[in-house]
């Protein structure tokens, strides 16, 4: 009988073997990060660990609000912006991460 053993993922430049590889080649980048209750951030990404926690640098968040008109009845989205020098984002509240969408 033979043991095969089980290699390691080896990550080697800018070669993607596992998922967070797609992250970490974004390090030093701008990021799109898009989080529950419809917040966005984007900002330069730092640091981040397996859990998806990450520290983004030069942020904006963005927050969307769905209200209702009371004369219409109809769906108004309101958006507040804000800036961030630096801000620590908990991964559980992670739904993607993207290079940024141009607008």
């Amino acid at each position: 009988m033979t043991e095969e053993k089980e290699a390691a993922p080896i990550v080697l430049g800018t070669t993607v073997e596992e998922p967070l590889d797609l992250i970490r080649l974004s390090l030093d980048e701008r990021v799109y990060v898009k989080m529950r209750n419809d917040r966005e951030i984007r900002g330069r990404l730092h640091a981040f660990d397996q859990h998806l926690n990450m520290v983004l640098a030069q942020a904006e968040e963005t927050v969307t609000r769905v209200e209702m008109d009371e004369e219409s009845f109809e769906q108004v989205y309101r958006q507040t912006k804000r800036n961030i020098p630096m801000v620590f984002v908990r991964g559980d509240c992670v739904i993607l991460v993207s290079p940024p969408m141009r607008t």
